[in-house]
């Protein structure tokens, strides 16, 4: 054992004497402080190069989206976390677009009956007839929104509205020519059309090539030939649309009570709603772009890059266009904000009294939801994910599919189903992690592109396809971008100069790169990749 990874250990030994050299020229406090930054940094890093690992691993999909699935995370957490009135306001309308998506098992033998008129022509035309329905249903549902180009009505003047504990919101209103009710069927109607031409448009995929094997087409039969489990499979789903829609009509005629209630929480619970609303979202967005986009593009990796590529694009122009260009924050929840008399805390007995914003420790003031929460996260996802794939049927699928995903395919999994859920959950992760990160480096159209170039170093060092590599590469990252930043402050003694030579910021993500290129010099695949 020790003989096959002899060169990863050494590779990891001299690393981590150069970092103990590094932290010599320091105090103990500043030691401290810039290895649990590093750490800190490293975590987020692990939540977006992690998903990269494992859709890269099993799918050889290069998601160059995933920095945006990041940054829509942070801001559909932030939406749930400063105005949840705004997430009540567009639950109805959302639970009856599902429904229709729900139903869509049960297109194909409606279909059957529609004619001859090409698949295509009925798919693209009830896309269209999707769009208009949608283009004049919604401006007539009262949807309460901030306006970005009005700064009194800004998500920045909302989130420090937040902060300063004085947010209101001002009501909803409706600005298209139809009631509520009608407006609700439109979004209803829609929602089942274009579950109908998603269906129409995904037949003719079926027979396509998913990394280069033929998949027979799975369409239920038709008439009598009709299976039990298939009428069962019917059932779920119809069962799944009515909940949807029983849902949407109770959330609608709940309204005001559920959004006082939500507003009512306090800042700690909410945030937790925003963890989990957040991570949903990139989810969901993930799992829909692999089954819309993706698989019809799995044996041309090129058309890949090009589409996650466009879709980068698309994602930063929606933000700009919803929520504005200009950076603001997301307020720490009350649990990580307390200040005052007390703070920062000297012990941990302090905080949990006081819940300060920072805690002495070794005489340096550590923040305690920037350095040591996102910290805590990252190792329990750490494990959580190790467990989902060295534990579970699903993990065993995965790491089969990453050594061998031809014989999975041949054992008759569902490797369909099974590349949406990895997709879903790579898109989760990173989802998860831009919440998180939006308390401590705030939210901006940019902020995408920054963590998913930090994510694709840390990949390159740890190795493309390794779950563990992701997160040992995505330490290192951190390391070394908080040396280099501290190193710009007190400067490097070096031979025949006479002051200190301080890095510029410029450096800190060349220092990244450089590492990247020495480590795959001497190791190609990286420190823990397959070698091919």
């Amino acid at each position: 054992m020790l003989r096959k990874y002899r060169l990863q250990l050494i590779t990891l030994a001299v690393l981590a004497v150069l970092f103990i050299m590094a932290i010599q020229g320091m105090s103990a406090k500043d030691g401290l402080t810039i290895v649990i930054r590093g750490l800190s940094v490293g975590a987020v890093t692990f939540l977006v190069a992690s998903g990269l690992s494992l859709i890269f691993g099993l799918m050889d999909v290069l998601n160059l989206a995933h920095g945006t699935l990041f940054m829509l995370g942070a801001y559909a957490g932030w939406t749930i976390y400063v105005r949840p009135d705004t997430v009540v306001d567009l639950i109805p309308p959302l639970a009856l677009l599902l429904v229709g998506l729900v139903l869509m098992p049960l297109w194909p033998v409606l279909l059957g009956r529609l004619g001859r008129m090409p698949a295509a022509v009925w798919g693209w035309l009830g896309l269209a007839m999707a769009g208009v329905l949608l283009l004049i249903s919604l401006p007539s549902i009262p949807i309460a929104a901030w306006s970005a180009r009005d700064y009194a009505q800004s998500p920045v003047s909302y989130a420090i509205m937040l902060s300063q504990g004085q947010l209101q919101f001002p009501p909803a209103e409706a600005t298209g020519p139809l009631s509520p009710a009608v407006a609700l069927g439109g979004v209803l109607l829609a929602g089942l059309v274009l579950g109908g031409s998603l269906t129409v448009l995904s037949q003719r995929h079926r027979g396509m090539r998913v990394r280069g094997q033929a998949t027979p087409p799975q369409s239920p039969p038709k008439g009598r030939r009709i299976s039990l489990s298939h009428w069962e499979r019917v059932g779920v789903r119809a069962t799944a649309a009515g909940l949807l829609l029983l849902a949407g009509l109770l959330v609608l005629a709940l309204n005001d009570n559920l959004t006082a209630w939500l507003l009512g929480l306090g800042t700690n619970w909410l945030f937790g709603l925003a963890l989990i609303g957040g991570t949903l979202t990139a989810a969901a967005l993930g799992g829909l772009m692999e089954m819309t986009l993706i698989r019809p593009l799995y044996d041309r990796p090129i058309y890949q890059l090009m589409m996650t590529l466009g879709l980068a694009v698309v994602g930063h122009e929606l933000v700009v266009a919803l929520w504005g260009r200009p950076e603001f924050t997301m307020p720490k929840p009350a649990l990580f904000n307390g200040v005052g008399d007390g703070c920062p805390a000297e012990s941990w007995a302090a905080w949990l009294e006081l819940h300060c914003s920072t805690i002495l420790v070794l005489g340096g003031r550590i923040r305690v939801y920037n350095e040591i929460f996102l910290i805590i996260v990252g190792l329990v996802v750490l494990v959580a994910v190790s467990l989902l794939l060295q534990r579970s049927r699903l993990g065993m699928i995965i790491r089969a599919g990453v050594q061998d995903s031809d014989m999975v395919e041949a054992l008759g999994i569902n490797v369909r189903r099974v590349f949406t859920l990895v997709f879903a959950l790579g898109a989760g992760l990173a989802g998860l992690g831009g919440v998180l990160a939006a308390p401590s480096i705030g939210l901006s159209p940019l902020m995408g592109e920054s963590v998913l170039l930090m994510a694709l170093i840390a990949l390159a060092i740890g190795g493309l396809t390794s779950f563990p590599g992701a997160a040992v590469g995505s330490v290192l990252v951190g390391l070394m971008e908080q040396f280099i930043i501290k190193y710009g402050q007190i400067g490097i003694p070096l031979p025949f100069l006479e002051e200190p030579f301080k890095p510029s910021p410029t450096l800190v993500p060349a220092s990244t790169v450089l590492l990247m290129v020495i480590i795959l010099l001497a190791m190609p695949q990286g420190l823990f990749g397959r070698t091919e």
